[in-house]
């Protein structure tokens, strides 16, 4: 793997609407964060680690669990965060990936064709607005916590009300709201219509959770293929595996991070990895306090394809920024509503996200050739789009994926638990990127890789 680099937004920035990209090169650079666990980190990795009985899919209820103890704040709140921009370029990422798809749909089935979608791991129904928008016909949305599908069912109400006293009405999409452990429960025996097929499954920043065991990951494969139609997809957002073993493995000891973020990884060895149970905790400063495990792509499309879904993409979300933010006005102009970028610099009085001016480094050099071009409005001061180094190290952890469903598995139309097997200990392998050699019949085995 080559040196981690990615395209850092530095995007001029003339009337808040005309964004103009600078292609400027940030290097990450992994600083192993050596900290004491505060209580609650404790009590929460003992409750954890309690939980574990060697059968998998145990960490899935403490993660339920923080996500059901999580506090709603409210937008001014947000606003206030350190990661405030993070999480609305997430946004925006998930915004253009779910747009883009929509419109693949329609353009294969005509621009009338009814789109029903499920919406796997929905969490607090955050993307309600995007199906909205997307005029989808049907969504099921399911989430591990309860709590959180609550407050799914509250949005969903509110924007009913909002529409039903609006002068101008449209039509909005019916809606199903399940509370489910996707890696554990068969979805298609929970659904109020058991004929229902879905056009679209997505699951935004949660498929990793599966990969704690091979019978999770299995189930929840299931669940997004059965009800998939032929020609419909599946689209995720998930940590970059590879990403993740480059930096722990340029790391001095088994975490690394910034003020923003903190990986670490539960085992010292950071040449041998299980194909499944790869734990490492994650800390989105705020957010999310969780343990995750690493998803093997190799292992995914091989698993995938048992169930007919043939990988179509999958890009670092870097990537997919510089492809989509300049394939036409609306995505450039949607970051700016969205408020996916920092102005740079920040107005007087007003505190920039990061206090360390190193981490605007890339931007305050994209607005220096902006100024030396000349080629922007002279009555306006001109402001650079972008984000902290912090963040940016943070967001480069994820790729967004599509797959497509190709073919109808017959052995789906009855649930067959033959395949679910307990994990047995086996050889080693290499952690590849070309690997695709491997026997899916024998994937219930958690084998380890080794990383180049």
């Amino acid at each position: 793997m080559e040196a981690a680099q990615a395209t850092c937004p530095g995007d001029v920035l003339k009337d808040n609407k005309d964004v103009s990209v600078a292609k400027n090169i940030c290097e990450i650079v992994n600083e192993n964060t050596n900290r004491e666990s505060t209580p609650k980190e404790e009590e929460t990795k003992n409750n954890t680690n309690n939980l574990k009985d060697g059968s998998g899919g145990q960490v899935v209820n403490a993660v339920a669990k923080h996500y059901n103890e999580l506090e709603e704040f409210g937008l001014a709140s947000r606003s206030r965060s350190r990661i405030f921009y993070l999480r609305n370029f997430n946004n925006w990422i998930k915004s253009i990936l779910i747009g883009n798809i929509l419109q693949k749909i329609r353009n294969e089935n005509g621009g009338d064709h009814n789109i029903t979608v499920l919406d796997m791991c929905s969490g607090k129904g955050g993307d309600i607005l995007k199906w909205r928008k997307g005029q989808i016909s049907k969504l099921v949305c399911v989430d591990i916590a309860e709590t959180s599908v609550e407050q799914s069912k509250m949005r969903y109400k509110e924007m009913q009300d909002r529409n039903q006293s609006s002068r101008q009405r449209q039509p909005i999409f019916k809606a199903e709201f399940l509370t489910a452990d996707v890696t554990k429960q068969r979805l298609k025996e929970m659904y109020a219509d058991p004929d229902l097929h879905f056009d679209l499954v997505s699951c935004q920043f949660a498929f990793h959770y599966s990969f704690e065991s091979y019978p999770q990951a299995d189930m929840m494969l299931k669940n997004i293929s059965e009800c998939l139609q032929p020609g419909g997809y599946f689209v995720g957002t998930t940590p970059n595996s590879y990403e993740l073993i480059h930096r722990i493995r340029a790391a001095e000891g088994n975490s690394f991070g910034n003020e923003v973020y903190n990986v670490e990884f539960e085992s010292k060895d950071k040449e041998n990895f299980p194909l499944f149970g790869a734990q490492y905790w994650f800390r989105l400063e705020g957010v999310v306090d969780c343990p995750e495990f690493l998803v093997y792509f190799p292992a995914l499309e091989k698993m995938a394809e048992k169930y007919g879904l043939k990988l179509i993409s999958k890009k670092p979300f870097a990537e997919f920024f510089n492809e989509n933010v300049n394939v036409a006005g609306e995505n450039r102009g949607l970051l700016g509503r969205m408020q996916a970028l920092e102005p740079y610099p920040v107005e007087d009085g007003v505190n920039a996200m990061s206090s360390n001016q190193d981490d605007y480094a890339f931007a305050k050099e994209a607005l220096d050739k902006a100024i030396a071009s000349g080629n922007y409005d002279f009555r306006r001061p001109l402001k650079v789009g972008t984000l902290s180094k912090a963040e940016w190290e943070a967001i480069t952890l994820y790729l967004v994926f599509v797959f497509q469903k190709v073919k109808v598995d017959k052995k789906l139309d009855s649930y067959d638990k033959s395949h679910v097997s307990s994990p047995t200990r086996t050889s080693k392998r290499k952690y590849d990127d070309d690997d695709d050699d491997l026997d899916d019949t024998k994937l219930s085995s958690p084998k380890k890789f080794e990383i180049n």
